[in-house]
């Protein structure tokens, strides 16, 4: 073979090459990628089970701004994890049977936010895998426009089942939390979610899928 011809592959090859060594490095990067969501979310069901249950953050359904406005912020509340109701960091006294109360709304809340770290976790790898998938036709395409909206109905369409079961969760979580509000009187503020939330959930979900 001669030298021209031989310089000719190589040019012909070079492109092809360097898309090769591009694609290998930019997988590398995915698979660490997909390590380090796994991680992460691992780590975040962990605390969830270790540390204190914040109750200052727990809303559901969509608030109304202007009821908003008009209520005052209780003081921090939390449940620990061995069922302690603390109020601005003091323990209520509570009796055995609201101890188990509130030790079943702890598992009630934590189930559901794990139920959306698992649908997180689905779609962080979901949005990865499509990636890996058309990462060839991206480098030599220029797919990026493609890709993003392939990515997002993906996505939309894998994490909406995972969100509705939330929605199903609500209404033994609006009863646990009633019925904790009449045994614990100081967990009354933190009582939050009402029959609107539970009933408007589902729809609400839906319609903010299809406008993203």
């Amino acid at each position: 073979m001669n030298r021209k011809l031989i310089a000719a592959l190589v040019l012909a090859l070079s492109p092809l090459a360097a898309q090769a060594t591009v694609h290998d490095e930019v997988a590398s990067d995915l698979d660490q990628a997909r390590q380090e969501v796994r991680t992460e979310m691992a780590q975040e069901r962990a605390r969830l089970d270790r540390e204190n249950l914040s109750l200052d953050g727990l809303h559901f359904g969509k608030d109304d701004k202007r009821e908003t406005a008009k209520r005052k912020d209780p003081p921090k509340g939390e449940i620990t994890p061995g069922g302690d109701l603390l109020v601005d960091g003091k323990a209520v006294a509570v009796d055995a049977v609201q101890r188990r109360q509130l030790l079943d709304y702890r598992t009630q809340v934590i189930g559901i936010a794990k139920t959306g770290i698992d649908a997180g976790e689905h779609a962080a790898m979901v949005a990865i895998d499509l990636t890996n998938v058309s990462l060839f036709r991206l480098i030599v395409g220029g797919m990026t426009g493609s890709l993003e909206r392939r990515v997002e109905a993906s996505v939309k369409r894998d994490i909406e089942p995972a969100v509705l079961q939330i929605c199903r969760q609500l209404p033994q979580l609006r009863d646990s939390q009633q019925a904790l509000a009449a045994s614990v009187p100081e967990f009354r503020p933190y009582a939050t979610l009402d029959d609107d939330d539970v009933e408007d959930c589902e729809s609400d979900i839906r319609n903010d899928l299809a406008t993203r």
